[in-house]
């Protein structure tokens, strides 16, 4: 009898995660939270992860999951929060077959960028999109997206993304928004915008898509860079 319970107990323990989303230094609380529930609602099993966690995770612990997710925040601190070793153990992971997604800061990071970047563009650095220079922080973006309807979405300091990959969704300037590619085995999905943005984040703004419907192609995203989908370009 005793036994019979113990091997029901160890039969229903948990799944391993696939997912990592990063929560460490440098990352804004709300696009983690936002992320999460997205996660949850589509029922994505996702483990979270501190700049200390990451740095003192070791590589094959790292590539046990299929997927990491940076969000958006401030990329100067993130990657200054994360030891040098730990980004070259990062690109060796994406590089053996870990799929990335960066959204925002997360997309800054994953290029060339000075600041302890992980270079899984091949040398190219993003600039910001075209609104930055005009002075302008956060706004409603309509994004072009192949093979759908243009979509409007939430967009605050976020890269242009042209130079790297393939575009799968454009600025009004026509730059990238959202690209796809591979890293040497690792598949990566960067977005300089941020459709996982929740109702909340739109107040005082006039958009004329829903934040139902942005939500919606933040878990496309997702789905794209964990199953290693290539989403119409």
């Amino acid at each position: 009898m005793i036994l019979a319970f113990l091997v029901g107990c160890a039969t229903s323990q948990p799944a391993p995660a696939d997912i990592l989303l990063f929560t460490g230094r440098g990352t804004s609380s709300g696009d983690v939270t936002a992320l999460e529930d997205i996660l949850r609602e589509s029922g994505w099993r996702y483990s979270t992860v501190s700049s200390a966690q990451l740095d003192a995770m070791t590589e094959s612990k790292l590539k046990s999951y299929r997927l990491l997710i940076l969000p958006g925040g401030n990329f100067e601190v993130i990657g200054h929060g994360l030891a040098t070793s730990t980004t070259t153990k990062l690109r060796r992971a994406i590089g053996s077959g870990m799929n990335y997604l960066g959204i925002c800061a997360g997309a800054f990071l994953a290029s060339a960028a000075p600041y302890n970047g992980l270079n899984l563009t091949e040398g190219v650095r993003f600039s910001f999109y075209a609104l930055e220079d005009r002075g302008i922080r956060k706004a409603p973006v309509t994004i072009a997206r192949a093979g759908g309807a243009p979509l409007e979405v939430y967009w605050e300091d976020g890269p242009q993304l042209t130079g790297w990959g393939q575009a799968i969704a454009r600025y009004p300037d026509g730059t990238a928004a959202v690209v796809q590619g591979q890293f040497g085995g690792g598949w990566v999905v960067l977005a300089g915008v941020h459709p996982e943005a929740p109702e909340r984040w739109r107040r005082g703004m006039n958009f004329t898509t829903s934040a139902d419907q942005s939500r919606a192609y933040a878990a496309t995203l997702i789905d794209a860079a964990l199953n290693r989908k290539t989403l119409p370009r």
